[in-house]
């Protein structure tokens, strides 16, 4: 089915646009309506539940959208890395090359009424979640343009009215922040429900634990999803954790194992775990998935691995390369119509990239902003003489 027939777009306006809305008439590049019937790449593993179906129905127009979604993701991710090399970011800075099927998967199953939160590995989420290239890339440089007024940087990533609640800097503290947003949809009554990712690495937190344990003496709508890429910072997990069956670590609460490399079993994963968590409380997901990249951009990534297994995973298990072949398989696309998409989110990459950087810094008074809470007994004033004071009511 060819992609010829589409419509030109602006490159530039599409910068400061969702992916949702950026690449809605991309969508259009399959006519047909017809649902399309996949079946996951390996059964689930569940703990104290039955396992979701294994087979998925999509149609052509999601398959085309995970494929663009994913590559954006992943050239978003290359680009960061080579401007962190550059010193154009500074700082710490994680990167989710190798992941993207979680959050595309994710989203593919929520809504936004429902709330996300996660660890400082957090672009691809918040891109996701309506983001824009333009906010990711002035936040990673640090300007007025970004998300967090580039006040946040890589780890603190935030889009409140999408239902992100940021990247967390401390290692697992998202998890009872997030088991709180779970208690706010629970009292509101909203049919929400809250998903509360962190790594393999944060697992062992005791916090992580006793956040669980009242969540599900309170039933909350929460969602606890292990992110596990098998390396925390650069400890392998079976060195950290006598088990690394993290979908098993709640014990008396449901847990279901997925193949975090597929979005499609990630999709049916957290779509089931929704209407577990909405009438049944708390449930477990353990993402099977690897991350190209160091854990961070100050670890090189290969003193602790090899090599050979990093593209031993790429040449298997590639998330981008499974939606790839699924469209080739069902003849939606050509190769060379791929390589094209892949040719366009390049160019906004690019094009978002240098927008960022005519972005001015922020003003050294932001430095006081932000804070504290007007009204709730403390101010702060006279940002050029750094002084603060103190009010109470």
């Amino acid at each position: 089915m060819a992609l010829s027939h589409l419509k030109s777009f602006s490159y530039r306006s599409n910068l400061v646009k969702p992916l949702a809305t950026a690449f809605s008439l991309r969508r259009q590049i399959s006519t047909s309506t017809d649902p399309i019937t996949i079946e996951t790449s390996v059964p689930f593993a569940t703990h104290r539940c039955d396992p979701p179906s294994r087979t998925v129905e999509t149609n052509p127009q999601e398959l085309l959208s995970f494929f663009r979604v994913m590559a954006t993701m992943r050239r978003m991710e290359i680009a960061a890395d080579s401007l962190y090399k550059a010193k154009l970011i500074r700082g710490f800075c994680h990167l989710y090359d190798g992941q993207e099927a979680v959050a595309v998967g994710m989203e593919a199953a929520i809504t936004k009424n429902d709330s996300i939160i996660t660890a400082y590995r957090d672009h691809c989420t918040f891109l996701g979640r309506g983001g824009t290239l333009l906010e990711v890339f002035s936040e990673l440089m640090g300007r007025q343009g970004g998300c967090s007024n580039g006040k946040g940087g890589s780890m603190h990533f935030y889009k409140k009215d999408s239902g992100f609640y940021g990247g967390h800097g401390i290692v697992g503290a998202q998890v009872p922040l997030g088991c709180g947003l779970a208690f706010a949809h629970k009292y509101n009554k909203d049919d929400a429900v809250a998903f509360a990712l962190y790594g393999d690495g944060a697992a062992n937190q005791g916090q992580l634990f006793e956040a669980l344990n009242i969540s599900a003496l309170w039933d909350l709508p929460v969602i606890l999803v292990c992110e596990n890429n098998h390396y925390g910072m650069g400890t392998a997990e079976w060195r950290a954790a006598k088990s690394p069956a993290y979908y098993k670590r709640g014990d008396y609460v449901p847990g279901l194992k997925v193949d975090g490399m597929d979005a499609f079993a990630v999709k049916q994963a957290c779509k089931f775990a929704k209407e577990h968590a909405l009438k049944s409380g708390p449930i477990i997901l353990e993402m099977d998935t690897y991350r190209y990249h160091g854990h961070s951009m100050s670890d090189p990534g290969s003193t602790y691995r090899t090599r050979d297994e990093i593209s031993g995973v790429r040449q298997e298990r590639d998330p981008i390369e499974r939606i790839r072949k699924l469209i080739l398989t069902h003849d939606l696309a050509t190769e060379k119509e791929l390589k094209d998409i892949e040719k366009e989110v390049r160019k906004q990459v690019d094009e978002a990239i240098a927008q960022a950087k005519e972005s001015p810094m922020p003003d050294p008074s932001e430095l006081f902003t932000n804070v504290y809470v007007k009204g709730l007994g403390v101010e702060a004033y006279g940002a050029d003489r750094k002084e603060v004071r103190a009010v109470l009511p």
